[in-house]
């Protein structure tokens, strides 16, 4: 079996560095998309890495701020399940911040030159959320392959997330696209369409009472795509909903609210235009079925040069807010 090892320093304590290696909100800023963490010797963790790739194993030595040990594995990946590899990772005090040390064990050789490739690129993003507090988005997680409902779920949460990091209290009363919201209310409809979603897998999902936005967002929606990656049931939830048409939702959610966000607000939204264009070919009869209730407004006119996510919030019934 082979070996990988990777070492960094980071300009930040030890307890700082412990909490950006084991922590949901520090995780999301540099590694994953949604992050399960039960942080005790015996807990499991569970890590959407890219959309659609789970890693996922349990902890075996947790000692805080200096040393965490834990069973490493992909969900579906029979040569590598999960726990079939241990990540041990030390930290130590140096002169202005910490070393960091991962080890990973139990790998072939293959399976070590991936795992190689893959800890690089994430650690080259720890160490820069580490001096800037902010890694920006994921190349890896930039346009998905074989995309489908719910890895595109996953997708469309990573565009939110960075839009969501940067509202600040002065932006709940401000307006957006979505006439009768504002981003607060916006906020709202969010963790009820997560609650609801949730239900019609069989999950019961609340929000969290701690954290900002983006925590309680992708912590509701990270536990609703859990729950319906799993699902097994009918095919029509929800009092006549086709499941795909429920799966489908978390996209469009996701995508177009983040669009409304950034409009209130003069963000951008940073998307590939791969993505887009599966949410907006799958989404259409959705979107022109939910007219008929009131979800989506009429179609505007789009200009002619457009972005694709531009033409898809003028076709779900979406107007710009002018600068």
């Amino acid at each position: 079996m082979t070996t990988f090892t990777k070492t960094v320093t980071l300009p930040v304590s030890p307890d700082d560095a412990f909490a950006l290696v084991t922590q949901p909100e520090r995780l999301r800023r540099w590694q994953t998309v949604s992050a399960y963490v039960d942080l005790r010797a015996g807990g499991e963790y569970r890590w959407t890495v890219t959309p659609g790739h789970l890693a996922g194993g349990t902890f075996r030595e947790v000692e805080s701020g200096k040393r965490v040990v834990f069973g490493w594995g992909w969900d579906g990946n029979a040569d590598l399940p999960y726990d079939a590899s241990t990540v041990t990772i030390t930290i130590d005090p140096v002169e202005g911040g910490s070393q960091v040390t991962l080890t990973h064990e139990g790998l072939n050789e293959q399976q070590a030159a991936m795992h190689a490739e893959g800890w690089n690129h994430y650690f080259e993003r720890l160490e820069k959320v580490a001096a800037t507090g902010d890694a920006g988005q994921d190349e890896w997680a930039w346009a998905p392959e074989n995309l489908d409902p719910m890895t595109a779920a996953e997708a469309t949460l990573a565009v939110l997330q960075p839009i969501l990091r940067a509202l600040t209290n002065d932006d709940k009363v401000k307006q957006t696209p979505c006439t009768e919201f504002t981003c607060h209310e916006l906020a709202e409809h969010l963790f009820g369409s997560m609650t609801t979603l949730g239900k019609f897998a069989g999950v019961e999902i609340t929000v969290p009472e701690q954290g900002p936005l983006e925590n309680k967002v992708s912590v509701m929606a990270d536990q609703a795509i859990t729950a319906w990656r799993a699902y097994e049931g009918e095919e029509v939830v929800g009092g006549g909903l086709p499941a795909y048409v429920a799966q489908m939702i978390f996209s469009i959610e996701f995508l177009l609210h983040a669009w409304d966000f950034a409009q209130a607000t003069g963000q951008t939204v940073k998307v590939s235009d791969e993505l887009v264009e599966f949410v907006a070919t799958s989404a259409k009869p959705i979107v022109d079925g939910g007219r008929e209730r009131g979800s989506f407004g009429p179609e505007v006119a789009a200009p002619e040069d457009a972005s694709l996510l531009d033409a898809f919030a003028a076709f779900a019934g979406r107007t710009p807010i002018a600068s």
